[in-house]
């Protein structure tokens, strides 16, 4: 299962891009292993904040120690429920415009209402950053119609048209959609 992890280029480049934006308040939708929330948490300074969306306890246990054991538990704030509840309770808290960067990973069926969320949750100028958005170069085979597929060609075509962004993409591991909320 490690191949669903991002690559380390990828952690790296996540933490890069927290640091050069100054996040102090970020969101993570799907955690697996916490490897991911490891890098941004690590970027992150002292009363920074990870809100980290998953539903695995046993994924997410691996996450906990790994936090602990490099120091950054204190600023995860791990949610174990569907993202979509949490992240639609953080509306309701009134936390829209609250954070300053995003990172979507999770179930590729509901990228699009992840990304809808997160856009109202980030703050202008903040950054949603986006993974698997290649799939391994399927999403350019019209003839694949696999539903995970089809839910990414699908995200990615309607990117493209959302002039409340502005966006690119990054050829590092999987594809990485940058969103900048304008």
């Amino acid at each position: 299962m490690a191949s669903m992890q991002i690559s380390p280029e990828q952690g790296q480049f996540l933490q890069f891009l927290v640091r050069l934006i100054g996040a102090r308040n970020t969101l993570e939708v799907g955690v697996f292993m916490g490897y991911s929330s490891s890098w941004v948490a690590l970027a992150l300074p002292d009363g920074g904040k990870v809100v980290a969306c998953d539903v695995s306890e046993e994924y997410t246990a691996i996450a906990r120690q790994t936090w602990e054991e490099i120091g950054v538990a204190g600023k995860i704030d791990l949610r174990l429920a569907p993202a979509l509840e949490t992240l639609d309770g953080l509306i309701a808290a009134g936390r829209s415009g609250a954070f300053d960067f995003a990172f979507i990973d999770a179930d590729k069926k509901n990228y699009s209402n992840y990304y809808e969320r997160v856009l109202t949750l980030v703050r202008p100028g903040g950054l949603i950053a986006v993974d698997n958005v290649l799939w391994d170069g399927t999403v350019a085979d019209p003839a694949d119609t696999d539903a995970d597929t089809v839910a990414i060609r699908d995200f990615n075509r309607n990117l493209h048209t959302d002039e409340r962004i502005a966006l690119t993409l990054a050829t590092i591991g999987d594809g990485l959609t940058l969103a900048c909320k304008l």
